[in-house]
């Protein structure tokens, strides 16, 4: 019996994927967190976003994750939406960015699970001889002027739990 447990644990994480598109980036699970550690989930530059986290050591909310702009002065090139109002998904235009997985230091069995979804603008971005996507000021305003601003990619994370919760 003690060589099924282990097994069980490995096969509840990939069942839980299989709802999941595949990410558009993949990377390995962050490192181990402790209770009460804030550490980055994830950086957003083109949203002046970073996606901060904490496992909070409680039953009824295991982990909290916080927006925090990264700079007063950045210029955003993206939005950063609720999950709860925007409902990220591929059918309504959503690409699946990358799958965070963040460990439980205290607790072995649990890990966040933060999905961050990304919605293309929809247009096409015109490069320069140099190859960078350039905005002039007063191309900016006469576009702004007559109405035709372009939309923003936007951006959603969304939170989930896995694994068993350890008591105390």
């Amino acid at each position: 019996m003690k060589a099924i447990a282990p097994v069980l644990l490995v096969l509840l994480p990939l069942t839980a994927l299989a709802a999941l598109p595949t990410p558009e980036i993949e990377r390995p699970a962050a490192a181990a967190q402790a209770v009460g550690a804030v550490h980055t989930v994830r950086q957003i530059p083109e949203a002046c976003t970073r996606i901060e986290g904490r496992f909070t050591g409680t039953a009824a909310q295991p982990y909290d994750m916080q927006l925090v702009r990264t700079n007063p002065q950045c210029q955003a090139r993206a939005v950063f939406l609720d999950a709860g109002k925007v409902t990220p998904s591929e059918a309504a235009g959503w690409k699946l960015n990358e799958v965070v997985r963040v460990p439980s230091a205290a607790c072995s069995t649990q890990q966040a699970l933060i999905e961050v979804w990304r919605k293309p603008a929809g247009q096409r971005v015109a490069l320069d001889g140099q190859g960078q996507n350039r905005v002039y000021l007063e191309d900016a305003k006469a576009q702004a002027a007559a109405g035709r601003l372009a939309a923003l990619p936007a951006y959603s994370a969304r939170l989930s739990m896995e694994g068993a919760a350890c008591t105390r």
